[in-house]
């Protein structure tokens, strides 16, 4: 089930014709009933790429119409969740605002808006770094499973941005105003303990039970009647709406992407890049 090895079936894509990165799917069970979702991106932690953000919201938007997914299983290979957005392309695809809104809110806002409408209960395993972007899609899961090792965090302001305002409403909904400004305000990791602490995370298991658990959690869903499982899901999910569009107006929408616009942000990429500190200037 979910602690299916890559390398056994043959649902994987060929590396060598991807560009870096990518996310692919293997379903298991009986009738294909549980899909698991791998993040890959060898050699950067499972960084995410524009295509796979692009092929994490085509995968979803697969699932959405597929009555026999019982449910979907998102991971990362090699160790590691996903330890945020891949950097190393931002100075191609996020540097002026219109790049910067497009990034967010199309690219990165339809891969969570596909997760978040995924009729089919989602559970995210994570082991190892979930940060940034890797966490915010470990937040519109429905679950979340976490192994000892793993650690969580947005620690965007280093780089000269903040959260995204449909990032930011899925932070808040699933952990309150007061932890989602701890984690944003100071940047640092969480430990899994902590993330478990604070709401973020349902469980958190040592390294040796967690595949073990995963598979379990996913056993109790499936034993669980289908349309029971996915009307709860739309009703816990209809009662509490992740909805910024409700909450801010367009000028406050758009006053969000002026850091775009700042040599701040300038600065903090350019840091990012070459290992070293950024002076932000407040400019």
């Amino acid at each position: 089930m979910s602690s299916m090895n890559p390398a056994e079936t043959a649902q994987a894509p060929d590396s060598a014709s991807q560009t870096p990165g990518h996310v692919w799917a293997a379903r298991s069970g009986a009738g294909g009933a549980v899909a698991t979702v791998w993040l890959s991106h060898p050699g950067r932690h499972n960084a995410i790429s524009v295509a796979m953000w692009r092929e994490l919201a085509e995968s979803f938007r697969r699932f959405a119409g597929d009555h026999q997914l019982r449910a979907v299983v998102i991971r990362g290979e090699s160790g590691a969740f996903a330890a945020g957005a891949d950097v190393s392309e931002f100075s191609q695809v996020r540097v002026t605002r219109d790049q910067v809104i497009e990034y967010h809110e199309r690219l990165i806002g339809d891969a969570l808006r596909a997760i978040l409408q995924c009729p089919a209960p989602v559970v995210a395993a994570i082991d190892g770094s979930c940060v940034g972007g890797g966490l915010e899609i470990a937040a519109v899961c429905d679950l979340r499973i976490a192994s000892d090792r793993s650690r969580f965090g947005i620690p965007a302001g280093r780089l000269g941005f903040p959260v995204a305002p449909f990032e930011a409403a899925c932070l808040v909904s699933l952990i309150g105003r007061a932890n989602a400004l701890e984690l944003l305000l100071e940047g640092r990791l969480w430990s899994a303990e902590e993330a478990h602490t604070k709401g973020l995370v349902n469980r958190v298991h040592s390294r040796d039970d967690w595949e073990n658990e995963v598979e379990a959690c996913i056993g109790r869903i499936i034993a669980n009647a289908p349309h029971a499982a996915r009307r709860n899901k739309w009703l816990v999910h209809l009662l509490s709406r992740i909805d910024d569009q409700a909450t801010l107006s367009e000028g406050q929408r758009q006053a969000c992407w002026d850091f775009a616009d700042t040599h701040d942000y300038a600065r903090g990429l350019d840091a990012f890049l070459t290992k070293t500190r950024p002076q932000f200037q407040h400019d």
